[in-house]
């Protein structure tokens, strides 16, 4: 009997958190669904990585991941360079005190190239991805100052803060459009994800690879309507 109760206990709970998470996902689908009708204050940056007059905040959020590096020859010997086969990170928001995942970061083939594509493409271009609706947007770096050159990328030693352009969108498989109204992607306030200090300087180090942490806030912005 007891062991009965028990068990109702927590299918209960289990349900009521179940329940409490299906409210929460469907406040943020409305909420980022209806994105145009929401207005979030641009960060101060300097001019080198602001976007132009006329493209204010689309979507801002917190991210953790990894950036990738690989061992390559370098003069007689070796350094570590960026691996673009392997950016990845989850972009949350804060909501009622919880975090929500509501973007995916990695690799991709830009399939729907715009105006500012590069010609050849290249074989994968850093994406965005929402977890809400499944849109997506390629982007190119742009500009980047260095981290702890500015208040909006304090931490020394970190990975780079950049501007990104978009250079091509793609709506979700059921006509989801978030992330199709993005025009340039901020990177700031970046911490960690630098290349490591050693493991790669002599010929026989090359092929090494290594993936380093990193966190930083992610903002989107759109074209002003």
């Amino acid at each position: 009997m007891h062991y009965r109760f028990v068990q109702q206990m927590k299918n209960t709970v289990r349900a009521r958190s179940l329940h409490t998470m299906a409210l929460m996902l469907g406040c943020v689908l409305v909420a980022t669904t209806n994105v145009t009708a929401l207005t979030f204050p641009p960060p101060a940056t300097p001019a080198l990585i602001t976007p132009p007059a006329g493209n204010p905040v689309l979507l801002l959020g917190r991210a953790v991941g990894t950036q990738g590096y690989v061992c390559l020859p370098k003069d007689t010997g070796a350094s570590w360079t960026v691996n673009n086969a392997r950016p990845e990170a989850t972009v949350y928001t804060n909501f009622l005190g919880q975090d929500i995942q509501f973007i995916t970061h990695f690799l991709s083939p830009n399939t729907n190239p715009n105006e500012f594509a590069p010609n050849p493409l290249p074989f994968g271009s850093t994406t965005w991805q929402s977890s809400i609706d499944s849109s997506r947007v390629w982007g190119q770096p742009l500009h980047s100052v260095p981290a702890g050159s500015d208040p909006s990328c304090p931490n020394t030693g970190a990975i780079a803060c950049v501007l990104l352009q978009v250079i091509g969108s793609q709506t979700g498989p059921a006509g989801g459009s978030i992330m199709t109204k993005a025009t340039y992607i901020q990177r700031l306030n970046t911490n960690g994800g630098s290349a490591p200090e050693d493991g790669c300087s002599t010929s026989t180090d090359v092929g090494k690879q290594t993936l380093v942490p990193y966190t930083a806030d992610y903002y989107f912005f759109r074209k002003d309507q």
